[in-house]
């Protein structure tokens, strides 16, 4: 039996939207900072392919060698400038609806992991149980 990888790659992106939450959080902490510029972290997809994760794997011994330290494998960097708001006069560039977008959609993002988890958890649990 090959062990079940879903719970890997689930605290995978679990890691990643921790990151983003704090990335976006400190965003809008700075909302008012002259110059500060907005920050964003790279795709979730781009962090897979980064540490040569594929959904295709069939051997346990692929994942044995990956370090998923937050700082290798997920990359901070300058968010793109919004149109709408633009460099503020301040030299700012967060804006502050969008950032709370972004903040929604982690929130969404982590309460569907969780109950995908979950669901496989119950679901594995039936199965040892019959």
């Amino acid at each position: 039996m090959q062990p079940i990888q879903l719970f890997d790659l689930a605290s995978r992106q679990a890691e990643w939207l921790t990151v983003r939450q704090e990335v976006v959080a400190g965003n809008i902490a700075n909302a008012n900072t002259p110059k500060y510029r907005a920050k964003d972290v790279s795709p979730f997809q781009s962090v897979l392919e980064n540490a040569d994760v594929s959904m295709a794997r069939t051997n346990p011994a692929h994942f044995s060698g990956n370090d998923f330290s937050t700082s290798g494998s997920i990359d901070v960097k300058e968010a793109a400038l919004d149109q709408e708001i633009g460099v503020q006069e301040s030299g700012n560039t967060v804006g502050l609806a969008e950032e709370l977008s972004k903040s929604g959609e982690i929130k969404r993002q982590y309460e569907l992991n969780t109950s995908l988890v979950g669901s496989f958890n119950r679901m594995m649990l039936m199965t040892v149980r019959k």
